[in-house]
């Protein structure tokens, strides 16, 4: 690979990671479901390629249609924030129920469907992936001139690299989440992560 692929690549999978890796909803859910052995392969799939198609179409200018219309921003960021709520009041309600606390199972305690529905809610319905990812990303990927492509391919390859590695390297943490209280706790931080983004994205912040 020579340096005017290499340097692209690098720049954006440095900038891609520095975007995702953080607490956050999606990342949230990603590493339940990894613990729990629920569908990773499909959650890091639906993950990734969002993630690839943002890009692509912050490359492709979309993102000036966004600054064009901010009202759609608005109303994905109060839908999202509903949802986030919603979706707190349930991990909440799983942390203050033993009953409904399990040890590690194989379906992830939902079907399929249900499981792809979240991650595409929690993952389209947020306006910061539109922000950071389609206009940020968009931004400087078109600044790096003919390696824009590059750019977007090392962006999407620090995607790929950790929603896997957060997915199905939640696997090691298994033998700590044998134990129902180890859930308790870990549903009880979702359930104030979830509630603090829907606030924080309601209020505009």
């Amino acid at each position: 690979m020579n340096a005017a692929v290499f340097g692209p690549v690098a720049l954006g999978l440095g900038t891609g990671l520095a975007l995702i890796v953080a607490i956050g909803a999606q990342n949230a859910f990603v590493l339940r479901q990894g613990i729990r052995g629920g569908y990773v392969g499909l959650v890091v799939a639906i993950c990734a390629l969002s993630d690839a198609v943002l890009i692509a179409a912050g490359i492709l200018g979309i993102g000036t249609l966004i600054q064009a219309a901010p009202a759609v921003v608005d109303v994905v960021r109060y839908a999202g924030a509903a949802f986030l709520v919603c979706y707190a009041v349930m991990a909440a309600r799983r942390a203050l129920r033993p009953g409904a606390l399990v040890a590690v199972d194989q379906d992830g305690g939902s079907g399929a469907g249900a499981v792809a529905a979240t991650v595409l809610a929690l993952t389209w319905l947020n306006p910061h992936v539109y922000l950071d990812t389609v206009l940020l990303l968009g931004t400087v990927a078109n600044n790096q001139g003919p390696g824009r492509w590059w750019f977007g391919a090392g962006a999407m390859l620090g995607s790929l690299l950790w929603f896997s590695a957060l997915g199905f390297g939640a696997r090691l943490l298994r033998p700590v989440f044998a134990r129902p209280g180890a859930w308790r706790i870990l549903d009880g931080l979702i359930a104030v992560v979830m509630l603090a983004l829907g606030i924080r994205l309601a209020a505009g912040s």
